[in-house]
Formats: structure tokens, sequence, C-alpha cells
């Protein structure tokens, strides 16, 4: 049997580095497709002896031949899909966001054609819905009406309709997952990304006020990317696309969690009482059933990793004393 080659596109961000690092300590080789070069999430969590164990190729996921070649050169027979602008860039700059999340996607739609690949794998979002007031009830199934509020979670609409006619004009299974709040080392921008902020200020003994609040879906990094991983190596035919549920918690749970994690913070760690727009979490029974056992940390356990995780990086200059997760 030939030996996995995976394919990660957006390797530089949170998911991306965290994908890689199970490839790469699994010894399976992966090819890391970005148009940045910054290499601070993957140092945050990877040895420089693991990171260079990966390949490594500079390119804008908005250029057709250059994905479309990269993806045939690298022999690739999985292809995780994670190249993409997040909300406050997508508002600030809708043009681009269109080219880097819909031309993009397409791109690599096209390039798993022309390679041969016969699944892909791509990141959709909690943003394809719409505000919790428009549902009645509080855990979302996969089939709820989606109802987009923001250029980026249209963006990612239109990313599952992408991959649903891929599936029907020529064959090419997918699937889609859709994340919440993800958190854990690495996840340093982004309007969700204010847990994990507070998370490293605790573990530099500061205090922090996290700008959101209420009921949210959280998912550890880790655990999302052993999901990527998990759902490119199981077929499936057609084209499909999962909640991910993780841990629905109020804000006051995870501030107990840092303070358990903790104990000197204790108090200095607040969140704004407003809540995100998005329902207060969503259920996950689709996808179990596609993939039976999933990875799925409790929230206190992956704060307690978060955190801890973060200290030893200070420790060892991984990041620097007082700054930000960056």
């Amino acid at each position: 049997m030939p030996q996995e080659q995976f394919f990660v596109t957006g390797g530089m961000g949170c998911i991306g580095a965290w994908v890689i690092r199970n490839l790469v300590q699994a010894g399976i080789p992966v090819t890391v497709f970005d148009l940045s070069s910054d290499q601070r999430r993957l140092e945050l969590i990877m040895t420089q002896v693991e990171i260079a164990r990966a390949t490594f190729i500079h390119g804008d996921i908005t250029d057709t031949v250059a994905v479309g070649q990269a993806v045939v050169d690298s022999g690739a027979r999985h292809l995780v899909h994670l190249a993409a602008l997040q909300v406050p860039f997508c508002k600030a700059n809708p043009p681009l966001g269109a080219a880097v999340n819909v031309t993009g996607t397409v791109n690599v739609f096209e390039a798993a054609k022309k390679a041969g690949i016969a699944q892909v794998v791509y990141a959709s979002s909690v943003a394809v819905y719409g505000r919790k007031e428009e549902y009645n009830t509080s855990l979302l199934p996969n089939d709820a009406p989606l109802r987009p509020h923001t250029h980026y979670g249209v963006y990612k609409q239109a990313n599952e309709g992408t991959a649903r006619i891929y599936w029907q004009d020529d064959g090419l299974a997918s699937v889609g997952l859709r994340p919440y709040t993800i958190y854990g080392p690495g996840r340093d921008q982004g309007m969700t990304s204010t847990p994990t902020q507070a998370m490293l200020a605790a573990a530099q003994g500061e205090g922090y006020h996290i700008s959101y609040g209420g009921y949210n879906g959280f998912q550890y990094a880790d655990d999302v990317a052993k999901l990527f991983i998990q759902a490119a190596r199981t077929p499936i035919q057609g084209a499909a696309v999962f909640n991910v549920k993780g841990a629905v918690a109020h804000m006051s749970e995870v501030v107990a969690a840092i303070e358990a994690a903790e104990p000197g913070v204790k108090g200095q760690i607040t969140y704004e009482d407003r809540p995100l727009v998005f329902p207060e979490g969503l259920a996950d029974e689709a996808l179990r059933a596609f993939l039976g056992e999933i990875p799925d940390t409790p929230l206190q356990e992956g704060v307690a990793q978060t955190i801890a995780h973060f200290k030893q990086a200070l420790a060892d200059g991984r990041l620097p004393q007082g700054g930000p997760a960056t």
C-alpha cells in the first residue's frame, strides 16, 4: 500500500499548524501551501526538527495555475483546505475576501480534480448560520437554514455550494466541517480568539477581559485538526457538510476552567455580558454517525492543556513575556 501524502492549504494558520503537527508526529509526509512564510504558530507547537519534516510551498491560493501545479507535484492523495481570510479581514476588504475564500476554494477543487484526488476536506464555519433568534432550537443540526450575516459567512456558504457542484458535475467528493469557537495555542486572531488570549494572560499571571460572553461551542484546536485528518481518511460519496459541536458552555465556565488551571488569577479574568449573535451551539450527531469515535477534549482539560503549553512556551522563550499570542 503506498504511503499517505497530505496537501494542506493555509498551514500557517491555527488549525493548519495543528494539522501539520499531527501529521509530522505520525510520520506522514505533508506539503504545506501558504502565502505566508511566518512560522510562529508552528514554532509554538512544534520543534524545529519536526517543522523541517514538512515541505513548504510559498504560493497564493488565488493563483489557479500555481495551486494546481503544486497539488499535482506533491503527489498527495489527501487534500485539506484551510486557507481563508477571517471575518474582520473580509469585512475590511470584501473583494480580497472573496478572491481568497471563494475563488481560492474553486482553485483547490480544480487542483484536486487535475491531480486525481478523490476527496477534498475543507473548513466551513458556524458563520453560515444566522442569528440565534432566527431559529427555534439552541443547538443547530446540519440541515438548519443557512442565513449568513457577514461577507465571510456568505463566502463559506458559497464554498459549500461549490463543493456540491463538483460532486454533481465531476464526482469529486468532499467533507466540509463547521467549527464554532476554536481555542488553544496558535489561536491568536479572529473575533473569537479572546478566550485563548485570556488563557495566555493567565499563564503569565495576568488578568484579561474577554470581548464577549454567553454560550458558545468551544473546540480545542488539536481536536479540530484531528477531525480534518480523520475526515480526509474516511471515504464518502457526495458533498457532505458537518457541524462540529465540542463543548457547549457559557463563558463563565471558560473563566472557571482558567481559574482552576491557574488559581493565581482568580477574579482577574472577566468577560463582556454581550453574547455572540450565533446560536448557542451546533449539534454533531451527523458528524459522529459519519466518523464514529471522534476527538472531544473536555473544556476544563483543554483549557488546562492550553495554559500549561503557554507556560512552557514562555519558559522556553517561544513566546515573549507580556506579549500577545502571536
